[in-house]
């Protein structure tokens, strides 16, 4: 199972090589990330003893959601899917004929939270796509990421801020009825990821304390209703 099925496992496939899935709220990174790693997968192709798959890959996406992606740095997530996908391709034994690439693009036609992954096989001259010497280009480690865990079902995040909560508004939805619409936030900063309570009606706990707001550390748990949210800083390896 690659990192993506790790993280995301409840995505829903593509179809014909095109992605396209509408959402109640705006299109979150690993769902971008997702749809590249099953297009690898949908179009994976036997050419002479190896297994050779799209190398890049354009993202549409609505007006709203680009703004959103270019707040969040469009280079940045770009490398980070990239660097998703090629260690998907070594896990799986893929090959490349050409470098990984991901660009984004507004489609004035697609709504909020609904978006579109065109891929193509794009070779490189030069490149040397031989299984014995480069089943998956060679890239840097991936940088790793924080990891949330909840009832199983683990999140990257990608964002610099991820609200929690009932309401669909929220970019992660618990259901739970213990759990406020937005219930709390987790904010990636330079000093590590901090969980704040929004003013919710029942609270949030780390380690069984109440807090108002704190910074995590790696294997920390942290309650709200009746769910239980586990955090990983992603430096372990334990993700």
């Amino acid at each position: 199972m690659g990192l993506l099925d790790r993280i995301e496992k409840g995505v829903e496939g593509a179809v014909a090589g095109v992605f396209a899935k509408a959402f109640r709220s705006e299109v979150k990174p690993v769902e971008i990330a997702s749809a590249v790693h099953k297009e690898m997968d949908d179009r994976a192709a036997a050419f002479r003893g190896r297994t050779v798959v799209p190398n890049t890959f354009a993202v549409e996406l609505g007006e709203n959601d680009h703004e959103r992606i270019a707040e969040w740095g469009e280079d940045a997530l770009a490398q980070e899917i990239q660097n998703a996908a090629a260690e998907h391709a070594r896990e799986q034994g893929y090959s490349l004929v050409g470098p990984l690439d991901v660009t984004f693009a507004t489609s004035p036609e697609l709504a909020t939270g609904r978006f579109r992954v065109h891929s193509s096989t794009v070779r490189a001259e030069g490149w040397t796509d031989a299984p014995a010497q480069r089943p998956a280009p060679e890239v840097p480690e991936p940088p790793r990421l924080p990891v949330i865990d909840i009832d199983g079902r683990r999140y990257l995040l990608t964002a610099a801020v991820t609200v929690l909560g009932r309401g669909s508004e929220s970019d992660i939805v618990v259901d739970d009825t213990g759990v406020s619409r937005r219930h709390l936030e987790l904010r990636r900063t330079a000093r590590g990821v901090v969980v704040t309570d929004l003013g919710s009606t029942n609270g949030t706990f780390v380690e069984g304390n109440r807090i108002t707001a704190a910074t995590l550390v790696d294997g920390n748990t942290v309650t709200f209703g009746r769910t239980r949210l586990l955090f990983y800083t992603g430096e372990s390896g334990t993700a």
